[in-house]
């Protein structure tokens, strides 16, 4: 099987890891050779209720029984997206209250810049430098890290770039804005969480120039830093929300909401102004309100912010520099990238999977599951420690 993988699937690296799996459980993911690893990655925080949750296995069982596509999105009425869209919206601020359901955080990214200016008229759009919000071309255009984008221009043009919590950049955003598009909290560059109310005081220049804000939260929503969604914890409601990655634990889907009277200039002039065939698929969506329902009834979300502690109480070590993020979204500032590198690939061979992020080479990724349970959480801590005090010991002979 890795042959054929080589041959015949493109891969996005020279290097994949290239794992063969068998099947996933819960914590685990287990390779063809019956080896378990315990996963503190999570599907890079797709799988927040770990894999084959059985509540959400048993709804997309349901439902495939049923139907699984019978038209392109928005025309027929179809129970699971309905359903899914309406008790998003209980838990949402009431402006936050119709979703477009896609198939994946970047087209919901596209979704979010089409409707801004379709809204406000206007085309510039600012946003923040090591940013990552997807990779077709308009969630590249607004990507700020130059290396990875500089191959694939031109881009879509009149995007300008900010500094994230750099509260004098502020003044760039003017009348001429249609939105700010911002990571609620910046992931590739390192899990970097706003301070000093920056979101708030985005919101604040937002509404003096009439722009609107998109927060992006791909990565955190869905109760992985301890709220449903990241922007609750600063105070700051964007005009336009987006989402994706944990939304079904594992299956392919975004989706961006707002206000009714906004998402409703997507309907007329013209029509279809933005269009999936795929978006909203019933299959989809019954494991989107299985997965929110599960998510909203338990306290996994309370007990998101206890294995937080926990995680920061056991990775205590003089080759990490620091913990950054909020809840089970963190990322270990190593030394350097060298000590990231040995860490992530050491692990993968002792049976842990830990990853990197896109524009922090010192970062090792440490997302798992929700679910995860604290016997779990000190096993791979354990590891983790032992891995840093060998390659401290060899280091020093």
């Amino acid at each position: 099987m890795k042959e054929d993988f080589f041959r015949y699937q493109a891969q996005t690296t020279p290097h994949p890891l290239a794992l063969e799996i068998s099947h996933a459980s819960g914590s685990y993911i287990y390779d063809v050779q019956g080896n378990a690893h315990l996963d503190f990655v999570a599907g890079v925080s797709a799988c927040g209720l770990g894999h084959c949750h059985p509540k959400v296995v048993k709804a997309v069982q349901e439902q495939s029984e049923q139907y699984m596509h019978v038209m392109v999105y928005g025309e027929y009425v179809q129970r699971p997206a309905v359903a899914y869209t309406k008790l998003l919206a209980s838990q949402l601020p009431d402006n936050l209250e119709t979703t477009y359901l896609v198939n994946s955080g970047t087209e919901a990214i596209e979704g979010a810049l089409k409707l801004a200016r379709r809204v406000t008229g206007r085309s510039e759009i600012i946003a923040a430098h090591h940013a990552y919000h997807g990779n077709t071309m308009g969630s590249l255009s607004v990507m700020g890290f130059e290396e990875r984008k500089s191959a694939f221009r031109p881009l879509i043009p009149d995007v300008r770039f900010i500094k994230f919590n750099e509260e004098k950049d502020l003044d760039h955003i003017t009348p001429k804005t249609a939105a700010v598009i911002l990571e609620t909290i910046q992931g590739g560059a390192g899990f970097i969480l706003p301070k000093d109310n920056y979101l708030k005081k985005v919101r604040q220049r937002c509404d003096q120039v009439g722009a609107l804000l998109i927060l992006d939260e791909i990565q955190p929503g869905f109760g992985r830093t301890g709220k449903l969604f990241a922007f609750e914890h600063f105070g700051c409601t964007p005009d336009i929300l987006v989402m994706g990655k944990g939304m079904a634990s594992g299956l392919p889907v975004g989706a961006f909401t707002t206000s009714k009277e906004m998402m409703a200039t997507l309907q007329d002039n013209p029509k279809l102004g933005h269009i999936t065939t795929f978006g909203g698929n019933p299959v989809i969506a019954a494991a989107c309100l299985a997965t929110l329902k599960e998510i909203t009834e338990s306290e996994l979300i309370v007990q998101t912010l206890e294995k937080e502690k926990l995680f920061r109480s056991l990775l205590v070590h003089p080759l990490i520099k620091e913990i950054r993020g909020k809840g089970l979204m963190l990322a270990l500032i190593m030394q350097n990238a060298q000590i990231a590198n040995e860490l992530v690939l050491t692990a993968a061979r002792k049976g842990l999977i830990l990853f990197w992020l896109l524009f922090e080479s010192k970062a090792v990724r440490v997302s798992p599951p929700m679910t995860i349970n604290e016997e779990e959480i000190e096993k791979g801590c354990r590891q983790i420690i032992s891995i840093l005090d060998d390659y401290q010991k060899q280091s020093v002979n």
